[in-house]
């Protein structure tokens, strides 16, 4: 059973940095793209950035220069390393992997149990 494991969220001082692990656990085929979502009390969840398993990123406007996204295939381990952190990165993130089960079957998504990240000002 496929499943995905984040860790690293927790409490900083605005200007601080944290890094964001999540592994995906069980047998796959191949991992076609993994990403990292949050979701702050009362709103969406949104894309904060998102990275292909050859490498191409892509990231939302407001965290451009400050977060960085980084796959690491063998180990089946994506990382959210997040600079210059503010208050209003304050969110629950998720992480997301869009999975190839089988040579033979459909891509799957599946989602992580979300890490809590508070900002301080």
């Amino acid at each position: 059973q496929v499943q995905l494991v984040e860790s690293g969220g927790g409490l900083v001082q605005a200007g601080g940095s944290l890094r964001l692990s999540c592994v995906v656990s069980g047998t796959i085929y191949s991992i076609v793209t993994m990403g990292w979502y949050r979701q702050a009390p009362g709103e969406q969840r949104d894309l904060v950035a998102q990275i292909t398993s050859g490498g191409s990123t892509d990231y939302r406007d407001s965290v451009k220069g400050r977060f960085t996204i980084s796959i690491d295939n063998a180990k089946k381990t994506a990382y959210l390393q997040m600079d210059s952190l503010k208050p209003e990165d304050t969110a629950v993130y998720y992480c997301k992997a869009n999975i190839r089960p089988g040579a033979i079957y459909p891509n799957v998504n599946y989602w992580g149990r979300g890490t809590q990240v508070t900002v301080s000002s």
